[in-house]
């Protein structure tokens, strides 16, 4: 990582958006490469689980259906398979190419939705990481939001990935307390960022944070 990552002939800067259903991540992620791009910086965005073919095909999988569908062993090991082939196909070379890699959940979300909040797994979760991914963001966003009006937020959506949101308030609330506790674990990696106000003031304070540790 170099304090000119996302400009061509630089290592590229891993940066990831966490945070509860609903926070609103995924439209900070979005702005934060849209505003890059407008400047001609070198950005990918992406998203987890996804952001390549065969990881698609897995989100498909583990993102629709009945809640009780997969056990969070089983999630853990579908995660992290697309992880692998997200990492090897598109977050890998990005980064050499010296790209900012924009992405939505990460390695984080495993920690809180699988070693967390569906069961005592987190030593499992951190060493199937270390053994298949072994790769962390330079620098990750927690988006942090009211449990009860993220989860409004995300259900208001009405897609057919909303397998999470339907184990209800409770686990948005052990998520929130997670993140949380994930962030103070963490401290050189995360910035918190208050998704309760908005989107333009959260998308200011991000960009004015991100350009604390990469200026352009």
């Amino acid at each position: 990582m170099t304090k000119a990552a996302g400009k061509p002939g630089t290592q590229g800067l891993f940066v990831s958006f966490e945070g509860i259903d609903g926070s609103g991540k995924s439209t900070q992620a979005r702005r934060l490469h849209e505003g890059l791009l407008a400047e001609g910086r070198q950005a990918v965005l992406t998203r987890e689980p996804g952001g390549s073919p065969g990881a698609e095909e897995i989100r498909a999988l583990v993102l629709q259906g009945d809640p009780d569908r997969w056990s969070a062993e089983t999630e853990l090991l579908l995660f992290t398979a697309a992880r692998r082939d997200h990492l090897e196909r598109l977050i890998r070379p990005a980064l050499a190419e010296g790209k900012m890699v924009i992405c939505d959940r990460f390695a984080d979300s495993s920690r809180m939705y699988q070693g967390l909040s569906r069961g005592d797994l987190r030593d499992k979760v951190d060493a199937l990481h270390q053994l298949m991914i072994g790769t962390e963001p330079d620098l990750t966003f927690l988006i942090d939001m009211d449990p009860a009006a993220g989860l409004a937020r995300a259900k208001a959506r009405a897609t057919e990935e909303e397998r999470f949101e339907d184990f209800g308030v409770a686990l948005q609330e052990r998520m929130r307390a997670g993140y949380l506790a994930l962030a103070e674990e963490f401290p050189a990696r995360f910035i918190v960022i208050d998704g309760n106000r908005p989107q333009d003031e959260v998308a200011a304070e991000i960009r004015a944070r991100l350009e604390e540790r990469c200026p352009a």
